[in-house]
């Protein structure tokens, strides 16, 4: 038999599965780590850290599924986005890798924007403005501020791929997460260079680009022995870890929108064109699936909002544990009227990316009085959340792009509360998949077409991915929620100038 490893380098942790070639899961590991926050602000981590919990995950999987190393014929990649690894010519890392969600870089998104000739001319060059979390202003920032380590800098790998090079000793990336550079001419699909020249960086310092499914390498005999497997293993391009999540739930084709609540919150909607958005306010990338596009909002404190919440604010709830406090807590919520009496809340804990691009924003309740109950609080923090993931889906549908299905994943799918929420506040029904596994199921599924289990992803997807269940709009809490999101968009212009008054003192 022959079967596929999925590897996905997340923010908080690895998660690697193993499938056959219909897509059942055979098993599937995590491993945590830490996230380092030096400064306010600032988010790194140590690539040892993801390479230790990559071999850590593969050999429980192979453990746990019982299967012999020659079985496992490709490994498909996937992880966070727009993070910066640092290497010199001997291949080591120069500093801790910066994060995507990672604020200390304003100068040099101002700085890229000048160089480019403006916003307009920058996005009409790489589809995309210049945000803090990208990584083309890491590289600037690194030339700024840390000039010894940029003269040893010798190549920039994306967390993935810097695995792939531990695995493969090759540097290759490939054109779904290459685009949350800033460095990639989306529309052509290979790097830019009119906007490198622009910013005197070398082109040298970025690796080959592939399309998801390529075959990239094979695995090093060193690899092979760390990790349980053989040298005849494919490693395919993969996915940065939003595309990789679409594709695991099928949304590969025109007229599906995926909508996810983990850490960020992403809208992410497949094009069969490179549209983009005049303003910028939304993503256009490539696509994991070849030759195709994607528009995506993000909103950098989704999940992460009820996660402060209950865990920051709410620890004298009942129950021990998080998991029975997150319980209790949606419990709460959910015996709570649609609206939470007249409260809102802007989850824009750590900036906002999505439509506001402001590392300033800062969070906020608006409308408390002294009727309001902890559970109207949860609940307001949800709706916040979900109005944040609807300021996207108002973009997407206001450009024409065509949204007839919406599938749910992250942890919000898993929420019943959560899943009728999205419903009511979208005014559409939402589905849910007969298996939600995430960025590392659609890598898994790359790396079986890439060993030609399948003609393209489209045909994997259609063979493995099938919805179970679909979560229908209450017109009741609908209506409630369209007389309460314009004001709820407005908040943030009334306020925009308090947060970066409040930001600079924090």
């Amino acid at each position: 038999m022959s079967f596929y490893l999925g590897i996905d380098i997340g923010t908080t942790g690895t998660k690697t599965l193993l499938i056959d070639r219909e897509g059942v899961v055979h098993a599937e590991a995590s491993a945590e780590y830490p996230l380092h926050q030096p400064k306010a602000g600032w988010t790194e981590q140590d690539p040892e850290d993801w390479w230790k919990a990559t071999i850590k995950t593969v050999r429980k999987v192979m453990r746990l599924a019982k299967r012999k190393p020659a079985e496992v014929r490709a490994i498909g990649l996937s992880g966070q986005m727009h993070g910066s690894v640092f290497l010199d010519k001997q291949d080591a890392v120069i500093r801790p890798a910066l994060l995507w969600n990672d604020q200390r870089t304003a100068a040099e998104c101002d700085e890229i924007t000048q160089r480019a000739g403006g916003r307009k001319a920058l996005i009409k060059m790489v589809a995309n403005p210049a945000l803090t979390g990208f990584t083309a202003p890491k590289i600037l920032w690194l030339r700024n501020n840390e000039p010894k380590h940029f003269d040893r800098l010798a190549k920039v790998l994306l967390p993935k791929d810097e695995i792939r090079r531990r695995l493969t000793g090759e540097y290759a990336s490939e054109v779904s997460d290459a685009s949350g550079t800033l460095l990639l001419d989306v529309v052509k699909r290979n790097w830019s260079k009119k906007l490198l020249g622009k910013l005197e960086l070398d082109a040298d310092l970025l690796p080959p680009v592939f399309e998801s499914e390529d075959v990239t390498g094979t695995l090093t005999t060193a690899a092979a022995k760390q990790l349980g497997l053989t040298t005849d293993c494919k490693v395919v391009g993969g996915a940065g870890d939003c595309a990789a999540g679409a594709v695991g739930n099928g949304v590969v084709r025109s007229g599906v929108l995926s909508t996810s609540v983990g850490t960020s919150g992403v809208m992410f909607v497949h094009s069969d064109q490179p549209e983009y958005d005049a303003t910028g306010r939304l993503h256009t990338f490539c696509h994991a699936v070849r030759g195709k596009w994607h528009m995506m909002g993000v909103n950098l404190t989704s999940g992460g909002s009820l996660q402060w919440w209950v865990d920051s604010i709410l620890q004298g709830l009942s129950g021990i544990d998080s998991k029975q406090r997150y319980e209790a807590a949606t419990r709460e919520a959910a015996a709570a009227a649609a609206g939470s009496g007249g409260l809102l809340f802007l989850p824009y804990l750590n900036g906002e990316r999505t439509p506001h691009a402001d590392p300033q924003a800062r969070g906020a309740f608006v409308g408390l009085n002294t009727t309001h109950t902890r559970g109207q609080l949860t609940r307001a923090v949800m709706e916040g959340v979900t109005f944040a993931l609807r300021d996207s889906l108002e973009i997407i549908q206001s450009m024409g792009v065509p949204v007839r299905e919406i599938r749910a994943s992250g942890g919000g799918s898993k929420n019943p509360l959560w899943r009728q929420m999205q419903a009511d506040v979208f005014g559409k029904k939402v589905g849910t998949l007969e298996v939600e596994q995430g960025p590392a199921f659609g890598v898994a599924l790359l790396a079986a077409v890439g060993d030609g289990a399948y003609k393209s992803i489209e045909q994997a997807c259609k063979a493995t991915i099938k919805v179970a269940d679909t979560t229908p709009a209450d017109r009741a809490a609908t209506k409630t929620y369209n007389a309460l999101f314009p004001i709820y968009r407005n908040l943030y212009g009334s306020l925009k100038q308090d947060f970066a008054e409040l930001a600079a003192l924090q």
